[in-house]
């Protein structure tokens, strides 16, 4: 009979193990009453704290989770996406409520985008079925200070998470209309939490002009937001603000499913 060969010690059972730390990180970072301090997330997830923090970084790049700047760590939008995916209430419901949307305000294009850090991803796209289209696609980041799904995210920020935020990317000017001094801006995001929405008008690209609602975790924190994206040019802001309960009730519909999902 053949001795029984030693097990080999390569590249793929370094991957497992590489891989199951990895999965530790996430869900300790992920754990409930998040964002969660970097040794609180290597201690629940018995990894050492540089390898921690490398995991750390590789998965705040990837979208899975954000960094808030103070040394904390939350879900991503990546992550958001994909617990929407596995859960009752997947993309396709989402993307359902999303095309209802479009269908009541005229066929215009509407997009859903959810927080990774300091800046925001678009998560979900319906195009316009008007003659023009929007440059945006899914994947690609959007700031938030001159966004309106941007804006709603920033206004309804804990006052020292939004100072880190700002402090990280500033308030750089897009275009004439981008608002690049803190006191306007925060006059700005009070309005926007008086009144439930956010606009942006010509302020991240000319020509464009959206209305923004914003989407929350069940915790009341903004994880992102839905919007309605026109061309000024065929579309007024009275008519474009006109959208606005549809939009909110779309928006706090997301809400409830990515909630749901967590």
């Amino acid at each position: 009979m053949a001795e029984p060969q030693p097990r080999q010690r390569g590249r793929a059972s370094t991957a497992g193990n590489a891989t199951q730390k990895a999965l530790r990180v996430l869900e300790a970072a992920a754990a409930p009453n998040g964002p969660h301090r970097l040794a609180d997330i290597a201690a629940r997830a018995a990894v050492a704290k540089p390898t921690t923090h490398r995991l750390l970084v590789m998965l705040v790049a990837d979208g899975y989770l954000t960094a808030d700047g103070g040394g904390r760590y939350g879900v991503g939008p990546r992550l958001h996406a994909f617990a929407a995916e596995v859960s009752a209430h997947g993309p396709r419901d989402i993307a359902q409520l999303l095309r209802s949307l479009q269908q009541v305000v005229g066929g215009h294009t509407v997009h859903l985008a959810l927080r990774s850090g300091d800046h925001a991803i678009y998560i979900q796209k319906i195009d316009s079925d008007q003659p023009y289209q929007m440059a945006s696609r899914v994947g690609i980041s959007i700031p938030l200070h001159c966004t309106a799904i941007g804006k709603c995210i920033l206004a309804y920020l804990p006052p020292d998470e939004l100072d880190r935020v700002i402090a990280a990317r500033g308030l750089p000017g897009r275009t004439p209309a981008t608002i690049t001094d803190r006191p306007r801006l925060d006059a700005e995001l009070a309005y926007i939490r008086d009144r439930g929405y956010a606009v942006d008008d010509e302020e991240n690209e000319t020509t464009i002009r959206c209305v923004a609602a914003p989407v929350f975790d069940a915790a009341r924190r903004p994880l992102g937001g839905v919007s309605v994206s026109t061309v000024t040019f065929a579309v007024s802001r009275e008519k474009l603000e006109s959208f606005v309960p549809d939009l909110i009730g779309t928006a706090d519909g997301v809400s409830r499913m990515l909630s749901e999902a967590a």
